[in-house]
């Protein structure tokens, strides 16, 4: 990662970064852990957005349009987390001069929106069970590691924080991975879930 000079914040699982609202005031570096963001609509409905991985970039967003604003998304620690908090004033300042940490900034921007895409189409699964595979499709690839039983998500899961991420309950998410735990098409040791075979998931609901 590029080194900053500042000093690494620590946030526990479910802990708030930042609230929808709150001044754009820092552009944060995740070292560690992962990241939720999601839309809080006026119903009290939150949509998972983005699962950001280590060595993701947020809060950029005033940065890349010019103008300040207050934060779009909340911002929860998924994992336990270890980021690097930068002042904006002194992004603006560094990005002008310095084109490898702009290219970061911008390489960043380009994942997220990516997977932005991605959980929208997985959210827009009516049917819980094909809404959780698409999930574990997306974890795959931006947090797998390949095993020789599959690939290995690389984060601790439980179940409410899965049914979290895709709008659903613990004793749904539960009951679902049980059924595909029967059908052999994952396994769980110590909250990592491992996908046996992500293309055979990926035809459940293709």
């Amino acid at each position: 990662m590029y080194t900053l000079p500042f000093n690494t914040e620590h946030y526990e699982r479910g802990k708030t970064i930042f609230f929808p609202g709150d001044p754009a005031e820092r552009v944060y570096f995740l070292v560690k852990g992962a990241v939720k963001l999601s839309r809080v609509y006026e119903r009290g409905e939150e949509i998972t957005v983005a699962l950001l991985r280590e060595n993701s970039v947020f809060g950029v967003l005033s940065l890349i349009t010019g103008n300040r604003s207050d934060r779009f998304y909340h911002a929860v620690a998924f994992t336990p987390v270890e980021l690097i908090a930068v002042p904006i004033d002194f992004m603006e300042r560094t990005i002008q001069s310095d084109r490898e940490l702009a290219t970061i900034l911008y390489q960043g921007l380009a994942a997220r929106v990516l997977q932005t895409e991605m959980m929208i189409e997985t959210l827009a699964h009516r049917d819980m069970g094909s809404r959780l595979e698409s999930f574990l499709l997306i974890l795959c690839k931006d947090f797998g590691i390949p095993s020789k039983n599959g690939v290995t998500i690389d984060l601790m899961l439980s179940h409410q924080a899965v049914a979290e991420a895709i709008g659903s309950t613990r004793v749904t998410i539960t009951r679902l991975l049980g059924d595909l735990k029967k059908d052999d098409l994952i396994s769980i040791h110590k909250k990592k879930i491992t996908v046996r075979d992500p293309v055979k998931l990926g035809q459940r609901f293709a």
